[in-house]
C-alpha cells in the first residue's frame, strides 16, 4: 500500500510502520499499530498452575546439592 508522502508526514508515519486495516461500513480504516515488543505479545500466556521453581524441577528433575563443608 502506498501512502502519499504529505499524508505520511502529517500523520507521523515512517517507513516500516505497522498499520492495522479494518473494514467499517464499506470503507477501509487504517490506523497506526501500537508498537510493542514481540515478547510482550506472548508474556504471561502460559498458564501452568506451577511456580517457576516447580516447572524447572519438573523439567530438570530435583536439584542435587553438594554436601555442606565443615571448615
Amino acid at each position: 500500500m502506498v501512502i502519499p508522502k504529505p499524508l505520511r508526514d502529517r500523520l507521523g508515519l515512517r517507513g516500516g510502520q505497522l498499520l492495522e486495516v479494518r473494514e467499517e461500513r464499506g470503507q477501509l480504516i487504517v490506523t497506526k499499530s501500537l508498537e510493542h515488543d514481540g515478547i510482550d505479545a506472548v508474556y504471561g500466556i502460559l498458564q501452568t498452575g506451577m511456580t517457576t521453581d516447580e516447572m524447572i524441577e519438573e523439567l530438570r528433575g530435583p536439584a542435587i546439592l553438594p554436601p555442606e563443608s565443615s571448615e
